[in-house]
């Protein structure tokens, strides 16, 4: 420890060093315990607690009450596509780690109501399906994802179609639409009780928050989509180009297509966008 350290300091040398041992140790093995990591740092136990209890509220690591505290599984990591789409192929909307399946929550058919019809383009009493998923990667609960689709778009659609497939597949494939563009709004929230209870996490816990509105390439609103992601196990990292002068300009950006990303696993694309 270095003399004059100050709180700030302390709190991020012990985070370093914790931070440290989770990338050393791996998912699932668990940190030594309290006292030692105390002494080998020469930190008091609460402080070391407050910052361990910061780093498994990030989601690096868990703790399981009478065994200790562990690494975390390593978060998943989002990309989206920036090429154009080309004729025929799907929409390249986003890319997660994982293996992806899916529960079905809630499919009906309701009318679209001014927000909803406001986002599809469509009057308040137009009939839209609204469909509710679980989405799970690895077996865990990962998101929370409701579409709203017009119901005229897709006739005869069914439940048990959206349990594994591709929903952009089946749109293309059964529908003949192609999509062009799609935008999507990002923000930090935080659960509520129905969303906690399907997510296996605390109510309030935080949370990112996806809208989403994709159009064919006729310009026609084919979905919205609200989908809740879990804040301690989502991430998403972007790429930014700089201008090749002194100003450091930001010239141009692309959400990452690399093979790994930092405290996540290799990204692959997600079955629910794929062809």
């Amino acid at each position: 420890m270095s003399m004059g350290e100050s709180r700030w300091q302390k709190r991020e040398r012990i985070r370093g060093h914790l931070l440290d041992l989770v990338e050393e140790y791996g998912p699932g093995r668990a940190i030594p315990g309290e006292r030692q990591l105390s002494q080998e740092l020469s930190v008091s136990r609460p402080t070391l607690r407050s910052v361990v209890d910061d780093l498994i509220r990030d989601g690096f690591l868990t703790r399981e009450h009478g065994r200790g505290v562990f690494v975390a599984k390593a978060k998943v990591a989002q990309r989206l596509g920036t090429a154009a789409a080309q004729p025929g192929q799907p929409l390249a909307v986003g890319g997660v780690d994982g293996v992806w399946t899916s529960r079905m929550v809630d499919f009906q058919t309701v009318a679209a109501g001014a927000r909803i019809g406001r986002r599809l383009q469509a009057s308040p009493a137009d009939r839209v399906l609204r469909i509710t998923r679980l989405r799970l990667a690895d077996g865990d609960p990962m998101s929370v994802d409701t579409l709203h689709v017009p119901a005229a778009l897709v006739p005869g659609l069914a439940a048990r179609d959206l349990e594994d497939g591709s929903f952009y597949r089946i749109l293309g494939r059964r529908y003949g639409v192609r999509l062009a563009t799609a935008t999507q709004i990002i923000e930090p929230t935080v659960v509520d009780p129905t969303e906690a209870e399907l997510l296996e996490v605390p109510v309030h816990t935080p949370a990112l928050l996806f809208d989403r509105v994709t159009a064919d390439a006729d310009g026609r609103i084919v979905e919205f989509t609200h989908s809740v992601y879990r804040g301690d196990r989502y991430r998403i990292l972007t790429q930014l180009s700089l201008a090749d002068d002194d100003s450091g300009r930001v010239v141009g950006g692309s959400w990452s297509a690399a093979s790994a990303v930092p405290g996540a696993d290799t990204l692959v694309l997600d079955s629910y966008w794929s062809g």
